[in-house]
């Protein structure tokens, strides 16, 4: 991997762990916000998912000083919106894991861009990871999409 790639991918992983720790807090948030019959299961399921942001964050950070970077001390937006109304906080969740997504496919664009010292792969190790990371956030995006539909609905969520 050249500097420059290295410096690219320390950048992309930084705004990776920037957002991670930004769902730590949402996801905390949204937790202590929950009420109603189903609370229980809906707080457990949050506080999940804040925990595996922690995590996101985590082995980001870790990739950052494997390529000799210094990871953020930033973290990503935390708008307060005021509304804690179920389908808002689902959708405002849909919203930060598209960003986290993004995140993911930028980082692997990084690791994949040509080279032609390595046959075209700048790092088989960020590819890898940006790819189960992927993996990981449709599947994410799926449950929120799935959780916002009305009971009987085929049709995803997301237009």
């Amino acid at each position: 991997m050249t500097t420059e790639h290295s410096k690219a991918a320390v950048q992309a992983l930084n705004k990776i762990m920037e957002l991670e720790l930004a769902g730590v807090v949402k996801y905390t948030h949204y937790s202590l916000m929950v009420f109603g019959y189903n609370r229980i299961p809906i707080v457990s399921w949050l506080k999940g998912n804040a925990t595996e942001s922690l995590d996101h964050a985590y082995k980001a950070g870790e990739l950052v000083t494997l390529l000799g970077g210094h990871p953020s001390l930033r973290i990503g937006s935390l708008l307060e919106t005021e509304r804690h109304d179920i389908g808002d906080i689902l959708r405002e969740s849909l919203e930060h894991e598209t960003l986290a997504l993004a995140a993911y496919y930028d980082l692997l664009k990084i690791s994949t861009s040509t080279h032609p010292e390595t046959n075209g792969v700048q790092s088989v190790l960020l590819e890898e990871y940006a790819r189960e990371m992927i993996v990981q956030e449709e599947m994410h995006l799926d449950e929120v999409n799935k959780m916002l539909r009305k009971p009987g609905d085929i049709a995803s969520f997301i237009q």
